[in-house]
């Protein structure tokens, strides 16, 4: 059995935008990114991003956009990252799906292939979809924001993925 850290992406891995990050020159990695993965790949744990990607559904932009990001976020941060799930529906452009977080199967599925335990592992996000997706599969969560009021859902918070890591680390 595996323990893991699920890491949503767009505010925790890359900065976030008003409208969607599918190009290389937008998707800006924070400081400390590559640094909080090594602690959490370090202590053992798997790294598996679990990210909604709304804009495909919506014609933005392309699985292969998709991916295009996440290979140059693997090689600027060492190739540390296990894996990743995405889901490109959304219900005002093509379809319900339960892959999309708050739902929980893009985790299950991660959890189903990895062998994961639930209560070793963790989910890190910037919004309430993001908890409310860890809860459902039973991992602690911790929530990357500014405002710690926002955190009333989440075992958790911090304001950046380095603090969500070390926050992480103090309950291993």
């Amino acid at each position: 059995m595996n323990k893991c850290v699920f890491l949503d992406r767009d505010g925790v891995l890359n900065e976030d935008r008003t409208d969607y990050v599918y190009r290389i020159e937008d998707f800006i990695i924070p400081e400390g990114v590559p640094e909080a993965l090594r602690l959490l790949k370090n202590a053992g744990y798997l790294l598996i991003v679990i990210t909604n990607q709304a804009g495909i559904a919506r014609g933005l932009y392309t699985r292969d956009d998709v991916m295009t990001c996440y290979n140059y976020l693997q090689d600027q941060c060492g190739r540390l990252i296990d894996d990743i799930y995405y889901c490109p529906h959304h219900p005002n452009y093509d379809t319900e799906s339960l892959t999309r977080k708050p739902g929980s199967l893009m985790l299950e599925k991660a959890m189903a292939k990895y062998d994961i335990l639930p209560d070793e592992s963790w989910m890190i996000g910037d919004a309430l979809r993001d908890m409310q997706a860890g809860k459902r599969v039973g991992v602690r969560t911790v929530r990357i924001a500014h405002d710690p009021q926002l955190s009333d859902e989440c075992d958790g918070f911090a304001p950046n993925l380095l603090e969500a890591s070390r926050f992480v680390l103090s309950y291993a």
